[in-house]
């Protein structure tokens, strides 16, 4: 059962199975980039994970809105991915020296804003990656880390946290309403990457957690 105000309006491009991959990933995008990350027009921002449910939610958003967007992925066909959702360099988060090939296409400054989904891994390169008084937004992470936190200091950088259970009804209420309206001016559509069974459903939960994202996983009936 759902209450009025967990029910939206679906675009007639999105079927209903693309549908159920528009809430929590849709919902974590608009408020990683736009509520915590305060994004505006002009901006370079990395995605990390750029081929997940998130990801491709937050490529399609911050391209839309006019930002100059950047990924990383672990497999060519999660990097093409990326690409057509409309990012302009994808990195192969797995490769040695990648941090250097982000700089240099963010023209040797940094970037200005990283969404982190895997900050136990990233979140010191990340610092390394981002630009002067940039913005770190935590969404995701599966362990800890030992961080100097004068690598913080010398940026003048901000790290931020977020999980959707924190978000206020007005906040949700906001970003409903600008992913509605997403979905029916700039075309935002999730990446379906697999349909599996409802009995399948303890199988799915380890398919999320292995390498090599792509698109939403969906369980149907």
């Amino acid at each position: 059962m759902c209450t009025v105000d967990q029910v939206h309006h679906l675009a007639s491009h999105v079927s209903f199975t693309e549908g159920a991959g528009v809430g929590v990933p849709y919902v974590t995008a608009w408020r990683a980039l736009f509520d915590k990350g305060g994004a505006t027009p002009g901006e370079t921002v990395l995605v990390h994970g750029a081929s997940g449910a998130v990801g491709v939610a937050a490529v399609q958003m911050a391209s839309a809105a006019g930002l100059r967007v950047l990924g990383t992925a672990g497999t060519e066909r999660g990097r093409q991915l990326a690409r057509d959702q409309g990012a302009y360099g994808v990195f192969d988060h797995t490769a040695a020296g990648y941090e250097k090939e982000i700089t240099a296409r963010s023209d040797g400054r940094g970037v200005d804003l990283v969404i982190e989904m895997l900050a136990n891994v990233n979140l010191g390169r990340d610092l390394e990656i981002i630009a002067k008084r940039g913005r770190i937004v935590v969404v995701g992470n599966r362990g800890s880390l030992e961080l100097n936190p004068r690598a913080i200091m010398a940026k003048d950088a901000t790290i931020k946290g977020l999980t959707n259970w924190n978000a206020t009804p007005a906040e949700l209420a906001v970003a409903h309403a600008a992913i509605v309206a997403g979905m029916q001016r700039s075309g935002f559509k999730p990446q379906v990457g697999k349909e599996m069974a409802l009995a399948d459903a303890p199988r799915a939960h380890e398919e999320v957690l292995k390498p090599g994202a792509y698109g939403k996983i969906v369980l149907v009936p």
